[in-house]
């Protein structure tokens, strides 16, 4: 094997440990970040909706709006749970969050920072992708 097939095992390797780390990660973050993206949308339809319809129109889309309220509620519910542990950060968490970092800093010494963005970039091609290919059918 020479140097260049080395190279080349060791990238696989580390594209591979910080696709499934970031994975792992982000089952914790995903979530709190989606629910900022739903609070946002809630508001911004709730600013549209409520104030431009008319009155037999309002009873309908006001269940509607309480409907995604309580939806986004129940999403954060679900999500402070996941991450954290009565008043205490999840574990799991924290070793997810130290070892995704360490990965990160092992990918900047073998590979540069060059080295590390082009992982975090095949990642987020990979992750979009899934979200297409599932949304096709």
């Amino acid at each position: 094997m020479n140097n260049q097939d080395i190279k080349n095992l060791k990238k696989r390797y580390f594209v591979w440990l910080y696709k499934t780390t970031k994975e792992a990660f982000d089952k914790f973050e995903r979530k709190f970040t989606q629910t900022d993206i739903d609070k946002d949308i809630l508001l911004e339809m709730e600013n549209v909706l409520m104030g431009s319809y008319l009155p037999h129109e309002k009873v309908a889309l006001e269940k509607l709006i309480n409907n995604f309220r309580e939806y986004i509620s129940a999403k954060e519910k679900s999500c402070l749970e996941l991450k954290y542990q009565g008043l205490r950060t999840n574990p799991e968490f924290i070793f997810l969050d130290v070892k995704l970092s360490a990965i990160e800093e092992s990918i900047i010494k073998e590979f540069g920072r060059r080295g590390l963005e082009e992982i975090k970039a095949l990642y987020e091609k990979e992750m979009t992708q899934r979200i297409f290919r599932s949304t096709e059918h």
